[in-house]
């Protein structure tokens, strides 16, 4: 399995707790996007459609914040959540869905409420000790590794929101977070399309924002994926199409995989069509 971050060191050891404690830093900076992108929106503009089929940003917005709620109570209130998870054993999509209604409101209340599950979810997770696990929807997980997966649907649906206002983002190197836990779940679009995963392992060669080379996997690999960084993560979250990104591959197997890369488990979606967005320039937001 893919180490994200060291191993668990002894208490005391700084280095260790820094490394661990950036990511849920970093959760906190790429949710504070949503806030730039949304703070200043009429009313109306809330029902604004976005890329996501039958989805506005007030459902976008809604959605996170169901989903830092839920992550927050599996930090800090393991039984409550274990009651929910349970009522969304056999079907969790639909209890997503369902779950939209109880948290969609009046777009000011919609905003608060979703500042301050956004800074319990962050404040539960980084209290987690690093030797423990939280309960999740599949196994327990680290609370870094929660974290991560935070990070990716923030970027995800901050994409949609972010493409139906018309507005783009500098990159960071906060991606490395998201790329990290794409290849961790590498094989999470295989499984979602009933197909059997490679027992190879690839070599991923991921070009930052800061032009730091991020180098996963044995590097005498035949498969082999390299890019900029924000192109593959718009890959593996499915918000553009692979004929629009410098995402390339080499070996046969890891081409299939561009087709059906997802870091999120579930039905794919009908994800995005090739050239369906304008290249042109986009105003610019930074994410704090």
């Amino acid at each position: 399995m893919l180490e994200l971050y060291p191993p668990v060191k002894s208490a005391g050891e700084d280095e260790t707790v820094t490394d661990l404690q950036s990511v849920f830093d970093d959760l906190a900076a790429e949710s504070r996007f949503i806030d730039q992108m949304v703070d200043d929106l009429d009313p109306s503009q809330w029902a604004t459609p976005t890329p996501a089929p039958q989805w506005t940003i007030a459902d976008q917005v809604a959605h996170l914040t169901f989903i830092f709620w839920l992550a927050k109570t599996a930090a800090a209130d393991p039984a409550t959540f274990q009651l929910v998870a349970s009522k969304a054993a056999n079907g969790f999509d639909a209890a997503v869905n369902a779950a939209l209604a109880d948290f969609r409101g009046e777009p000011a209340a919609m905003l608060e409420r979703w500042r301050t599950e956004r800074a319990a979810c962050v404040a539960a997770l980084a209290a987690v000790p690093p030797s423990e696990v939280v309960p999740w929807l599949v196994r327990p997980l680290p609370a870094s590794i929660l974290a991560c997966a935070g990070i990716m649907e923030t970027f995800a649906h901050g994409q949609d929101i972010a493409d139906a206002l018309d507005v783009h983002r500098e990159a960071t190197d906060r991606l490395k977070h998201l790329v990290g836990f794409a290849i961790l779940v590498r094989d999470f679009g295989y499984e979602a399309r009933g197909l059997t995963p490679p027992a190879e392992e690839f070599r991923f060669e991921i070009t930052a924002p800061s032009g730091e080379l991020w180098a996963f996997g044995p590097e005498d690999a035949a498969q082999r994926v390299s890019g900029p960084a924000e192109d593959f993560c718009l890959l593996v979250t499915r918000r553009r199409h692979r004929d629009d990104l410098a995402v390339t591959a080499v070996g046969k197997e890891a081409d299939r995989w561009l087709d059906i890369a997802q870091a999120y488990r579930g039905p794919a979606g009908a994800g995005r069509a090739a050239g369906q967005f304008d290249a042109g320039v986009a105003s610019v937001a930074g994410a704090g």
